[in-house]
């Protein structure tokens, strides 16, 4: 983690914004206006749990509401505080804007281990929680919609669900409170690794750059290219997992909690995820080096360093011993200001967290989508895809005079299923962000490096809102 004197998570993102605020010609007070938290909610309430009361902590944040509903998720960790879910509310704002996702910003918080609770005791305290948010008015299809994040997951956004549903029995868009649900409660295919599938997605664009790549001292594409993989939890997992079976990257370390495993010649994704499973941590697997110290792994050269964890891991008194040529940001924050400032000036490419892990809003605003219309994407049109492709087959093999077989026609005969669309929608979604990243970079000579044309792109994108609603 970064040392004491370093600035805060919520002071990263802000001076990011400064910097890009700086580039740009914005109205006299706008920048303030943009950068600003709107509410804030912390509330404390009462759970009977194992024969006694436990009191528990809890933070909401909306950091905008140019556009809403705001969109953010909920975690439960012991570390949890208000400045955290201030600087992750403001980071949902600008990610939002970039992938042109209309929605505000907004995060939330609950100061608990959650492995120290059974199921029914967490069930329990979740949907007080849902209660007490609502009372203030913190979530809501139409104003809130929280989503999982570290330590939540999809039964957790189930609990809230259901419980918004008893408090507002005749809303019958409640299930759009929250995204990130099961499947068979109102959740949509392709969710739950939706944030690692962006990483993938997102990376996949900066190698179709050559000048990017250039720029970052790398050539060719993702096959072959060294990844060092700093945490494997949903988001690493899934974008380790992709990076290595689709695009043949070789993933040659990975970091956990309980230190870090090395093989240069590369480690089975699919392999490490079962042994943490089964052990808790990566100790002892087989075919590979390992290092009690896991952090001094993030300072093994590489072509590709993912920070998939925590924020704050990439900080300026290990950032001079950096050897990496690109820095994908998986996680929120994982790459200090000030460190920022150091790999810069080395010359490491950042992809930078705003847009590369917005994966997991974009396919939540696909469910939200879903939750409203309260229709399965893919229902109205599959069919007539199919036999749109029929009729292409039809017309080949009569010109051919043969049967069209194999893979084709597999592929023509195939209407658009729900996992299919969100891919699609998702694929595009970072395609277009990028390139309007790429683009802003290139047009203003203020802007040095891929985050501050990210967040400057945001603050365009926000500002012309603000102005809009000021006329």
């Amino acid at each position: 983690m970064s040392s004491s004197a370093e600035t805060s998570f919520l002071d990263n993102v802000n001076l990011a914004f400064d910097r890009a605020a700086g580039a740009l010609n914005l109205a006299d007070g706008l920048a303030q206006q943009i950068r600003t938290c709107n509410a804030i909610c912390e509330v404390k309430f009462g759970v009977e749990l194992r024969g006694g009361y436990e009191v528990f902590t809890g933070w909401r944040a909306t950091h905008s509401e140019h556009a809403l509903p705001v969109k953010g998720g909920i975690r439960y960790a012991t570390f949890a505080d208000q400045q955290e879910v201030e600087a992750l509310a403001a980071l949902m704002t600008y990610k939002c804007a970039i992938v042109n996702v209309p929605y505000g910003g907004s995060k939330g918080a609950l100061k608990i281990d959650p492995k120290k609770y059974s199921e029914d005791e967490l069930e329990h305290i979740t949907r007080r929680f849902a209660q007490e948010l609502d009372k203030r008015g913190f979530i809501g299809p139409g104003l809130n919609v929280p989503a999982p994040d570290m330590g939540t997951g999809q039964e957790m956004m189930a609990w809230i669900a259901d419980e918004y549903q008893k408090l507002h029995p005749t809303d019958i868009n409640a299930r759009g409170c929250v995204t990130g649900k099961p499947v068979h409660f109102g959740g949509i295919k392709g969710r739950t690794e939706a944030t690692g599938r962006g990483v993938q997605y997102g990376l996949r664009e900066f190698f179709r750059h050559p000048d990017d790549l250039k720029a970052a001292g790398i050539d060719g594409t993702l096959e072959g290219k060294t990844v060092i993989m700093q945490g494997l939890g949903n988001v690493g997992y899934h974008a380790a997992k992709f990076l290595q079976e689709e695009d043949g990257a070789k993933i040659t370390a990975i970091l956990e909690r309980d230190g870090a495993i090395v093989n240069d010649d590369g480690l089975d994704v699919e392999a490490v995820a079962a042994h943490k499973a089964e052990t808790g941590g990566v100790k002892d697997f087989p075919e590979a080096q390992y290092f009690e110290d896991g952090t001094a792994v993030l300072e093994k050269d590489c072509d590709i360093l993912i920070p998939a964890a925590m924020e704050g891991v990439i900080h300026r008194e290990n950032a001079p011993r950096i050897q990496t040529k690109v820095i994908a940001e998986a996680a929120n924050g994982p790459v200090t200001f000030d460190a920022d400032k150091i790999l810069r000036g080395k010359g490491v490419t950042i992809i930078p967290d705003a847009f590369l892990n917005a994966g997991g809003v974009t396919v939540s605003y696909f469910e939200w989508l879903k939750n409203l219309s309260h229709v399965r994407f893919g229902r109205l049109d599959r069919r007539y895809e199919e036999a749109q492709g029929q009729a292409i087959i039809d017309v080949l093999e009569e010109t051919l005079g043969k049967p069209v077989k194999g893979a084709a026609r597999d592929s023509l005969m195939e209407g658009p299923s729900e996992l299919t669309l969100v891919r699609s929608g998702l694929d595009d979604t970072m395609r277009e962000a990028y390139g309007e990243i790429r683009e802003l970079h290139a047009s203003n000579d203020k802007i040095e490096d891929l985050r501050t044309a990210a967040f400057g792109l945001a603050i365009k994108k926000i500002a012309d809102i603000y102005e809009s609603m000021y006329l």
